[in-house]
């Protein structure tokens, strides 16, 4: 029993990377076309649209193997809500996906690898995702995108947490919420996985069942002085992610 249970792991991680890697790939040709044919706000709303349900689809394939669960229900509360900046903490490559796949309206800042990479590049391009290759230029298009009422994904670490509780923050997203006057909603994600954690190879196998919870924190103002602005969100999240009690160190199981 224990060998056809390991056997089911392998065959649910597996397929499960496929399954995305082709949900990805057979959209990005129309992504392609309609970002050249379609009039931008309809390009835009279409990408953000698509990219939402290929993620919750490939979710909710993982939660139908029994093999992982995601507790994201609270994240239905913002897709209501006006113009914010979504800060999550960053434990492992999963979190966007989790995230963009409750939205309809959300950009997401991404490094210009991501931007031109085979699988995400013209989704990303279709759905006017920000790259972050210029500091001025992603304050100038995050704070224009939000005049269309849309949500920014914007990870305060910038890459994924190697120093438990959290990564020293970089100060671009107290710059964007002080220029474009809009507040800063943070998320707690949590999970008893260092699976896909940074420098956890992609086809590593880890302990399964995995389990991810999403909560929505504090919503802060938008702030007059971003380096006290920046000091108190990156105390927030050391304070209650050292709370929660199924966060992961990386690299150490739970």
């Amino acid at each position: 029993m224990r060998l056809i249970l390991l056997g089911y792991d392998y065959l649910v991680l597996y397929l499960g990377l496929i399954w995305l890697g082709v949900l990805c790939l057979a959209w990005a040709p129309v992504a392609l076309l309609g970002t050249y044919l379609l009039p931008e706000r309809w390009a835009t709303a279409l990408g953000r649209y698509a990219i939402m349900t290929g993620f919750r689809i490939y979710l909710s394939s993982l939660g139908i193997s029994r093999r992982c669960s995601f507790d994201l229900s609270e994240l239905d509360a913002l897709r209501s809500e006006k113009s914010l900046i979504i800060a999550p903490n960053h434990p492992c490559l999963l979190d966007a996906v989790m995230v963009i796949s409750r939205l309809p309206n959300v950009a997401c800042v991404l490094k210009t690898d991501l931007m031109n990479n085979i699988f995400l590049g013209a989704s990303a391009r279709l759905a006017r995702y920000i790259c972050n290759d210029s500091g001025h230029a992603m304050v100038k298009k995050a704070t224009a995108d939000f005049k269309s009422g849309s949500h920014l994904l914007l990870f305060p670490e910038g890459t994924r947490t190697t120093s438990f509780p959290v990564n020293p923050l970089k100060g671009s997203i107290g710059l964007i919420a002080h220029h474009a006057r809009v507040p800063v909603q943070t998320v707690l994600i949590e999970t008893d996985s260092p699976f896909l954690t940074k420098g956890w190879p992609l086809f590593r196998k880890p302990e399964m069942p995995i389990h991810y919870r999403v909560s929505l924190g504090r919503r802060f103002d938008p702030p007059e002085n971003i380096r006290q602005f920046m000091s108190e969100l990156e105390d927030y999240f050391s304070r209650e992610l050292v709370n929660g009690a199924e966060i992961c160190e990386p690299e150490k199981p739970c």
